[in-house]
C-alpha cells in the first residue's frame, strides 16, 4: 500500500513551479496530435498514396530528427540576439505555424495554394513542421537539465534530473491524451480546414512557455566543427540523395547516418571513464533495437474504416483511451522507472506492447463477430482496449537513456549530448520505417483508389493479417532477445 502511495505521489510531490514554462514546451509538442485523425482521413480521401509510398514518406521525414546534432550545435554555440534558449523556440514555432498554415490552404482548397501539387505541399507543410519541432525539442532537453539546482547533494540531483524527464514525458503524454479524442470528435462535425486554423494555437502555448522559464544557461561554448560541419554536411547529402530519387537512397542514407551519429557519439563520450561509456554504449543499443521494430502500416486504419466502419470520433475515443493508459502507466511507475534497471522497463514496454496489439488481430479473423454473438459486444468495444498503435507508452523507453544523457552530459553541451543520442534514437525510428515499408511491399495491403473516374487500384485486405502477426512476433521476439544478451545473461 505504501508503494502506492508513493507512486501515485510522486510526481505530485517532485513537481516545482520552476518546472512549469518547460513542461508547457513538451506540452505543445504533445498537443500537435489534435489535427491528426483529420489529416489521416484527408489523406486517405484526397491524396492517391498507396500504403508502401506513406511509409517511405515517412522515412524520409524522420531524417530530420536524425540530424538533430546539428540544432543541438547552433543551441550550445550560437546566440541569436543574446539568447540561447528563446529565440530558437520562436523560430521553431514560426515554421509550426507556416506548416499549419500551408494545411489550412491544403484542405481548404485555397487558390493561393495551388503553386504545385497537392502532394509536393503536403509534402512541404510536412516537412516544414518536422523541423520546427526537431528544433523546439533540442532547446527542451537542454533546458531539461538547467531546471535542476547542481548545488546539492549528487544523488540528489541524480534523482531530480530523472524525475524531470519523468515530467516531461507526462506533460507531453496529458497533451496528447487531451487532443487525441477531442481531435477526433471535432473532426466528425467540423470541417479539416476548421481542425487546422484551431491547431494554431500549438505554437503559442510553447512561445509562452519559454517566454517565462528562468533557466542556468552556461556561456556559449566553442563551435565544434566535427559536429557542426559534419553534420550540416550530412544535411545535404541527405537532401541530395532525396531529391535525385537514386536506388535504395534511404537505405544507403540509413547506414551512413548510424556511421556519422555513432561516430560523433563515440568522440563525445571519449572522456568518460570506461564504466560509464560501458553503461551509456550498452544503453543506447538496446533502446535503439527496441525503437527500431517495424509497425504494420497505414493499412490497418485502412481496414479499420472500410470494413469495421470506424469514424473519426471513434478514432478519437481510442486515441485518447491509449494516450490515458501511458499517462497512468507513467505516473504510476516513474518512481519505479528511476530506480529500476533499464533492462526491466524495457520488458515490460514488450510485454505490454504484445498484449496490446492482439485484440486488433483477433478482430481480423473474426473475433469480433464471436464475441457479438456470445457477448453482445463487437468491433468497437473489443478496439477500446486495442491501444498499440497509438499508445506513446514508448516514451517511456527514452527516460532511462535521457537521465544517463542529463547527468553525465557536461555544461555548455549539453544540447549537444542530448541531440545526438536523441538522434541515435529517431535513426532507430528510421530503422523501423525502412523494416515497415519492406514488409508492406511483401504482404501488399491496398484500398481503392480512383482517378479521374477509373479505378486504378482496388481495395484489398488479404495479406493484412499475415503482416500484423509478423510484426508483433518481430516486436517482441528481437527487442527481448536484444535485452537479454547484453543486459541479463550472466557473462
Amino acid at each position: 500500500m505504501n508503494a502506492l502511495k508513493s507512486a501515485l505521489f510522486n510526481p505530485i510531490k517532485s513537481f516545482k513551479l520552476k518546472y512549469l514554462p518547460l513542461l508547457m514546451v513538451y506540452f505543445a509538442y504533445g498537443a500537435s496530435g489534435f489535427s491528426s485523425i483529420a489529416e489521416t482521413f484527408w489523406v486517405k480521401e484526397h491524396l492517391n498514396l498507396d500504403a508502401t509510398a506513406l511509409v517511405t514518406l515517412g522515412v524520409w521525414l524522420s531524417l530530420p530528427w536524425t540530424i538533430k546534432m546539428v540544432f543541438g550545435q547552433l543551441v550550445d554555440t550560437i546566440p541569436i540576439f543574446g539568447s540561447q534558449r528563446r529565440v530558437y523556440v520562436y523560430i521553431g514555432a514560426g515554421l509550426i505555424t507556416i506548416s499549419t498554415i500551408l494545411m489550412i490552404g491544403l484542405v481548404g482548397d485555397k487558390n493561393w495554394i495551388h503553386f504545385t501539387t497537392s502532394q509536393n505541399v503536403y509534402i512541404l507543410a510536412s516537412l516544414i513542421a518536422v523541423v520546427g519541432f526537431v528544433l523546439q525539442d533540442v532547446v527542451a532537453d537542454a533546458m531539461s537539465t538547467e531546471v535542476v539546482d547542481r548545488n546539492q547533494p549528487k544523488e540528489d540531483v541524480e534523482r531530480e534530473l530523472a524525475m524531470v524527464q519523468v515530467l516531461g514525458r507526462l506533460a507531453l503524454s496529458i497533451a496528447g491524451f487531451i487532443v487525441a479524442g477531442l481531435g477526433g470528435w471535432l473532426a466528425q462535425i467540423l470541417s479539416y480546414e476548421t481542425i487546422f486554423e484551431i491547431s494554431l494555437i500549438i505554437p503559442v502555448i510553447s512561445i509562452l512557455g519559454v517566454s517565462f522559464v528562468k533557466l542556468d544557461i552556461p556561456e556559449p561554448s566553442k563551435i565544434d566543427c566535427k559536429i557542426l560541419c559534419a553534420g550540416i554536411a550530412f544535411a545535404v547529402f541527405v537532401v541530395f540523395m532525396g531529391y535525385n530519387n537514386i536506388p535504395y537512397a534511404q537505405e544507403i542514407v540509413f547506414f551512413v547516418s548510424l556511421s556519422v551519429i555513432s561516430y560523433m557519439i563515440k568522440d563525445v563520450i571519449d572522456e568518460l571513464d570506461s564504466e560509464t561509456k560501458r553503461k551509456i554504449i550498452i544503453a543506447t543499443i538496446v533502446i535503439f533495437t527496441y525503437r527500431a521494430m517495424p509497425g504494420i502500416g497505414p493499412g490497418v486504419t485502412w481496414w479499420e474504416i472500410d470494413v469495421l466502419g470506424f469514424d473519426k470520433a471513434f478514432f478519437g475515443t481510442l486515441a485518447q483511451i491509449g494516450s490515458g493508459l501511458a499517462i497512468l502507466g507513467m505516473w504510476f511507475l516513474s518512481d519505479w522507472i528511476t530506480k529500476k534497471p533499464i533492462s526491466w522497463t524495457l520488458i515490460m514496454l514488450t510485454i505490454v506492447g504484445t498484449i496490446l496489439s492482439l485484440p486488433i488481430v483477433g478482430m481480423y479473423y473474426g473475433l469480433h463477430h464471436w464475441t457479438e454473438e456470445v457477448f453482445g459486444f463487437g468491433a468497437r468495444t473489443i478496439a477500446l482496449i486495442d491501444t498499440a498503435v497509438e499508445s506513446p507508452f514508448g516514451q517511456l523507453s527514452m527516460i532511462p537513456l535521457l537521465t544517463l544523457i542529463a547527468i553525465y552530459a557536461p555544461a555548455g553541451k549539453r544540447a549537444t549530448w542530448f541531440a545526438l543520442m536523441a538522434s541515435m534514437m529517431n535513426l532507430a525510428l528510421t530503422a523501423g520505417g525502412l523494416l515497415t515499408k519492406y514488409l508492406n511491399k511483401t504482404f501488399v495491403v491496398s484500398r481503392e483508389v480512383v482517378q479521374n473516374g477509373v479505378v486504378v487500384s482496388n481495395t484489398d485486405y488479404s495479406e493484412l493479417g499475415k503482416l500484423m502477426i509478423v510484426v508483433i512476433l518481430v516486436n517482441f521476439v528481437v527487442p527481448i532477445f536484444t535485452i537479454w544478451w547484453l543486459m541479463i545473461r550472466k557473462k
